[in-house]
């Protein structure tokens, strides 16, 4: 039979710091005076507000002034926080709860999923998850991956900030990031994404690649780079660098918008541009280049190179 845990004042005293009734519930429960620790066995189940983490083995330290501090769980633990309809789900090897700070820490192969209704909307997996219940803030660390909706995202770290009823809110990728929907994928140093407007930035040697329904790839290079997901458009500046077929283009800055099919196809190169094919280097003060048809047209103090024009006649005439 679970026994919930009263140990006298010294729960009472910690309640006080806390705005709602903390419930901690086990098979046995047994206080160490010697290690400041109360250990539980079987069954355990603690709830905190909307909070409740379960695992077969835990234990809880104690303050000075008879606090309760932080429960850490063992073997797997499992915590959950329903938020209307709303769940967050966490799974690690081990679980730590601040009692008094309501942060969830989840080290080893942490999971977290949210789920809407019985749908899963974002699965997020880290060597290191901590979550802070009271703003709503998850900071996780080490090969973190994040899938939501159509998005598949990595990186050395990722800070997720979500509303109040569970919602995401901003995610940022930090190191090594890479973003990947459908047929596009992007590079970057540093990603912010708001999934509300569905915008997404992406700074610090960025790369982005998308591949047309003939298989042909766009690849785009620049410091920065913004793309809006509902009109599938990128904005690229700062040393930007094109390449599509045997085209090659660079610039100080990019605009690509899509086509009816919703594909990459109309890039507008503004300010002093150069674009490259086969032996001819034409540059410019705008340069459209299309996908399809294949095409470009160049505005404004056009010059053309044509490269070994003389060699070229000499070989024609062989």
């Amino acid at each position: 039979m679970k026994k919930i845990l009263i140990i006298s004042l010294l729960l009472f005293s910690s309640l006080a710091v806390f705005s709602s009734d903390l419930i901690i519930e086990s098979k046995t429960q047994n206080f160490v005076d010697k290690e400041k620790k109360i250990k539980l066995d079987g069954g355990v189940k603690v709830k905190l507000d909307n909070l409740t983490v379960e695992s077969d083995r835990a234990d809880v330290t104690i303050r000075r002034g008879n606090k309760l501090d932080t429960a850490t769980f063992y073997d797997k633990p499992y915590a959950y926080e329903v938020n209307e309809n709303k769940k967050r789900e966490v799974k690690a090897n081990i679980l730590q709860v601040s009692l008094i700070n309501k942060i969830v820490r989840a080290e080893g192969d942490a999971q977290s999923v949210i789920t809407e209704g019985n749908t899963p909307i974002v699965v997020i997996n880290a060597e290191v998850q901590e979550y802070d219940t009271k703003s709503s803030v998850m900071v996780c660390t080490g090969a973190v991956t994040i899938k939501y909706k159509d998005i598949d995202t990595f990186s050395d770290k990722a800070v997720i900030i979500a509303d109040e009823k569970g919602g995401l809110r901003k995610i940022d990728l930090i190191g090594n990031a890479r973003v990947k929907q459908e047929q596009n994928e992007s590079e970057g140093h540093h990603f912010v994404y708001n999934p509300i407007t569905e915008e997404m930035s992406v700074s610090g040697n960025t790369k982005t690649t998308a591949i047309s329904d003939d298989g042909k790839k766009l690849v785009i290079h620049s410091d920065y780079q913004q793309y809006h997901k509902k009109q599938n458009s990128y904005v690229g500046s700062g040393h930007v660098k094109i390449w599509y077929d045997d085209y090659f283009a660079q610039g100080p800055k990019v605009s690509v918008f899509p086509n009816e099919a919703g594909k990459p196809n109309e890039v507008y190169m503004i300010g002093r541009s150069k674009i490259v094919q086969q032996d001819k280097d034409i540059i410019a003060d705008k340069i459209k280049m299309t996908m399809e048809p294949k095409d470009f047209v160049a505005e404004g103090n056009v010059r053309t190179i044509i490269h070994n024009i003389d060699t070229k006649e000499n070989e024609e005439d062989l």
